[in-house]
């Protein structure tokens, strides 16, 4: 016979299992303090200049590239890198989404093949904080030849220069928006066979090399001096001067 004054036996289970009492709630926040961090995911779109339009240093370049991408995939097990390395005739465009350590480092790597010339200008065109969703499924590069590398600029008969530089990144990221849209559609995991059949998803060649030319855009040097430099504080605010 159960006791009025206790618990039953199932209640006392109940209790333990379901971790009612002071010291499990205290190990349940502890816990909750030592989680890992939930990882934000980052969109980063940079364009950059080949030395001297040769396609044996875009191709070196670009198994640098997916090199590192390996490196940084072992480095940081947890941060899933997906993405896409455009090689065109005389320039390069990526793709990179991971978390904001992997763009980080992928920023340090292009400013380190600058200063040693295997590239020459290069730009941000566009970074995202927390998109709601990648744009690949996974990270690849793919080499376009001459044709290709115009994609569907030839139909549209204006000239680069004349656009704005916000008009132009717009451009851009239509244009990686709809080659992602069409990778959903077509149920293939890698671009390369998508850009083979449907040349006009690639962004023009001449649009990112009028993009390199325009100083609204910074460079990843720019951008790391201003990343690691500590904000500029003022003292004096706030006190009034007799």
């Amino acid at each position: 016979m159960e006791r009025e004054d206790g618990l039953s036996s199932e209640e006392k289970k109940t209790d333990e299992e379901t971790g009612t009492s002071l010291y499990h709630h205290l190990m349940a926040q502890r816990g909750r303090l030592f989680e890992e961090p939930k990882i934000v995911l980052q969109r980063l779109v940079t364009a950059a200049r080949l030395p001297g339009g040769s396609a044996a240093a875009g191709t070196d370049v670009g198994a640098h590239h997916e090199d590192l991408v390996l490196r940084l995939r072992r480095r940081h097990l947890r941060d899933n890198v997906t993405g896409l390395l455009l090689v065109y005739p005389s320039c390069l465009l990526q793709v990179v989404e991971s978390s904001r350590e992997i763009l980080v480092s992928v920023l340090r790597d292009v400013a380190t093949l600058q200063r040693d010339r295997a590239l020459l200008e290069a730009k941000i065109v566009f970074m995202a904080h927390d998109p709601r969703r990648r744009l690949f499924p996974q990270w690849s590069r793919k080499v376009l030849d001459a044709g290709q590398a115009a994609g569907g600029a030839g139909a549209q008969g204006h000239k680069t220069e004349e656009e704005r530089t916000e008009t132009l990144v717009c451009g851009v990221l239509s244009a990686l928006q709809k080659l992602s849209a069409e990778l959903e559609v077509s149920r293939k995991p890698l671009p390369g066979p998508v850009l083979d059949q449907s040349p006009a998803l690639v962004v023009p060649q001449d649009i990112l090399e009028e993009l390199l030319d325009r100083d609204e855009l910074q460079s990843p040097s720019e951008y790391l001096q201003t990343y690691a430099s500590p904000l500029d504080v003022n003292v004096e605010f706030g006190h009034s001067s007799s």
